[in-house]
């Protein structure tokens, strides 16, 4: 019987758009997730996301009676590393795709920004709550994004992925409407966790490891230093942006293969 994987997606990205990177993983593992995280109102979006957490922890409670991996990118990784924190008899060990713990002066800083309202010009957030929500069709939305120089990088098939999955058919003329809400998207930017380096004082409950993207923005802002000691120098580097596990699927997921038998091995179970 295969191990689960228990994957958690980027904010705004449906978890169907990895279906290419799910596809190589699903030989050697089983592959589980939310596909919308934050749109179940029993669950907000509130400051450090402890409802997020839980509506992670609430979907691993239910359908699984043995500890699984968790993956996750970006806020699918703060959520996977939480989660872990909150109750690590349900989780065998975590595995974060570009998602940067803010410790320290960081965390200061995004707190003040946070309460100023700078954080919204420092991050996607502003362009969040003005992203096109509609299109006339599936082609109209496949050329809209391709055209744009951060979903030109990503395989092709992801894309597809994306536009079938994360921008659905909503009318039988083909019209197609965003399935991630711009309204959860936008306050899942503005509530980052700043907490999370103080809950890791003594370190991680279960087995971290880390993959970072060479050009990931996000890892120049925040630093790796705190993320290192997290995952006790269990990083790896695959070339792309932050949005690496788009661009690159099967070399993420080749990483990831790796990154969870390294963590399996160390921890001896």
């Amino acid at each position: 019987m295969k191990e689960i994987i228990h994957f958690s997606h980027a904010n705004g990205f449906p978890a169907s758009t990895y279906r290419t990177l799910f596809a190589e993983l699903s030989d050697d593992y089983e592959l589980r997730f939310l596909e919308r995280i934050g749109h179940d109102p029993r669950y907000p979006v509130t400051s450090d996301w402890p409802h997020l957490v839980e509506e992670l922890l609430a979907d691993i409670d239910r359908r699984y009676e043995q500890p699984v991996w968790l993956v996750g990118h970006s806020l699918g990784g703060y959520l996977s590393l939480m989660a872990s924190l909150k109750h690590p008899h349900l989780v065998r060990g975590v595995v974060m795709l570009d998602s940067p713990i803010i410790a320290g002066w960081r965390a200061n800083v995004l707190r003040f920004s946070q309460w100023t309202g700078l954080d919204e010009r420092l991050s996607p957030a502003a362009a969040t709550r003005k992203r096109r929500t509609h299109w006339a069709s599936r082609d109209e939305a496949w050329r809209h994004f391709r055209a744009k120089p951060a979903f030109a990088r990503w395989d092709e098939r992801v894309l597809a992925d994306y536009v079938d999955f994360g921008i659905p058919q909503i009318a039988p003329g083909g019209a197609r409407a965003l399935a991630f809400d711009r309204d959860v998207e936008y306050r899942i930017y503005r509530t980052l966790p700043r907490t999370l380096g103080a809950r890791l004082a003594h370190g991680p409950s279960v087995p971290v490891g880390f993959i970072a993207g060479t050009r990931s923005k996000e890892i120049r802002q925040v630093g790796l230093e705190a993320t290192a000691r997290a995952a006790r120098g269990r990083i790896e580097w695959i070339e792309g942006s932050h949005l690496f596990p788009m661009e690159r699927p099967i070399e993420t997921a080749r990483v990831v293969l790796g990154m969870l038998r390294r963590l399996r091995e160390e921890d001896g179970r």
